[in-house]
């Protein structure tokens, strides 16, 4: 059976969490699409990390860990990131990565802060992480795969791309340092051992496996208001975050997905730019944020301050339909114990016209949020592993929402450990 882990609204949903207590019960978890410009923070027993391209699944032995097709694979951060779980005495991962995964090449990200740097404050506020710029060269299909490091012609095709690259750089901004084709040529070469071990076909391997009735997991980064077709065009990624792509970019077929958790914060946040209706500035947004996450709520790639912002309807039940949702898993409740009213963003008005349809981004830019305020609980919540042990005004507050959106909260988080869950 394979279930989608995914985000419902900007990212920063807190699906880490979900996503490794999910893997438990797992035999393969798959990351899917996205690259090194988001994370997933983890706490468990052997510390904290934030996970930018390895699977959840690589903190549990039994568990197949895969690098997919759809995914924006940079060396430098998967080999940190291995090295990193080697030093905390992390055993070593089951980890597969697909020979059709392509790399995220030193100049996309060389491209990404040129085109930030130019667009000024027009930026899409972007990572930097070349993602932008990868997937553009993907679609232009002058990408390169794993697999190229290992083909003789290698070198050849480095050249006729990288002279257009070259000539962009000079023409369009105008910079005198142009791209090294023998150093990019060297930077692959370098991974080519290393590498080696990992990469396999896993069309047959998932096919076999998904008629083997194994349970697999697939993984998705940021939420689907980041989507490309369907999100805050155009302040979103580069590759569908949506569940409905996780087979594409997993190399599953569609009927395959049984399950999709879509997984929302009990309140909003936003790295990056782009309207957020519901978004508090000033001191009402530092308590916020200061409370949020196991640290704040700051960017577990770039450590920018997230945008703070309450519990938005229209755009949670927005992502949840793009997501196909089954089941709904609520994050960080807990972080809400300090409120004696917590306002809840229930439509949106334009133009004097109030909706709760989440609209098209020139429609959203008019917003203004509608909000009704809730009675808080006014206690700490963490440590509560049961439902009906919760307060009263907590229980209101989950329902609230779930009437709301219209699709069933099965999963609490109330803190930041694994087993900082309530099961419903």
């Amino acid at each position: 059976m394979v279930t989608a882990i995914v985000g419902g609204n900007w990212g920063d949903e807190g699906k880490g969490k979900m996503t490794d207590l999910l893997v438990g019960e797992s035999d393969i978890v798959i990351r899917f699409q996205g690259g090194a410009n988001a994370g997933h923070t983890i706490i468990n027993e052997y510390g904290k990390f934030v996970l930018h391209i390895l699977p959840s699944g690589v903190f549990r032995k039994n568990v197949v860990n895969i690098i997919a097709s759809g995914v924006a694979l940079n060396l430098d951060s998967l080999f940190n990131e291995l090295d990193i779980l080697e030093n905390s005495d992390v055993p070593i991962p089951n980890l597969i990565i697909s020979d059709r995964a392509q790399i995220v090449m030193p100049y996309h990200i060389l491209f990404d802060k040129l085109e930030e740097e130019r667009l000024g404050a027009n930026s899409f506020g972007s990572t930097k992480s070349g993602i932008a710029p990868f997937y553009s060269d993907k679609f232009l299909k002058i990408g390169f795969q794993v697999s190229d490091i290992y083909d003789d012609n290698l070198k050849s095709k480095l050249e006729k791309v990288i002279e257009v690259k070259n000539i962009q750089i000079k023409s369009l901004y105008k910079k005198a340092n142009l791209i090294d084709t023998e150093k990019i040529y060297e930077y692959l070469l370098s991974f080519k051992d290393r590498l080696a071990p990992y990469i396999k076909e896993i069309t047959y391997y998932l096919h076999s496996a998904v008629k083997d009735n194994k349970k697999i997991l697939l993984e998705g980064q940021l939420g689907a208001l980041r989507d490309p077709d369907n999100g805050i065009y155009p302040f979103v990624t580069s590759s569908s975050p949506l569940a409905g792509f996780g087979a594409v970019g997993a190399g599953l077929p569609s009927h395959s997905i049984k399950e999709i958790i879509t997984v929302v914060k009990a309140y909003s946040s936003c790295v990056g730019a782009g309207t957020f209706v519901s978004e508090i500035f000033g001191e009402e947004a530092d308590e916020l944020r200061s409370r949020g996450g196991d640290n704040g709520e700051y960017g577990a790639t770039t450590g920018r301050p997230r945008r703070m912002g309450w519990f938005d309807v229209v755009a949670s039940r927005y992502g949840c339909i793009l997501q196909g949702t089954t089941q709904v898993a609520l994050s960080l409740l807990d972080v809400l114990g300090y409120l004696k009213k917590i306002p809840v963003c229930i439509g949106y008005e334009i133009d004097g016209i109030i909706t709760d349809k989440f609209p098209i981004t020139s429609q959203l830019n008019k917003a203004k949020p509608v909000y009704t305020n809730l009675d808080g609980w006014e206690c700490n919540i963490s440590g509560i592993r049961k439902y009906n042990k919760l307060p009263n005004n907590t229980k209101k507050y989950i329902k609230f929402i779930e009437e709301k959106l219209g699709f069933p909260i099965t999963m609490i988080s109330n803190g930041p450990k694994r087993e900082d869950i309530i099961y419903r």
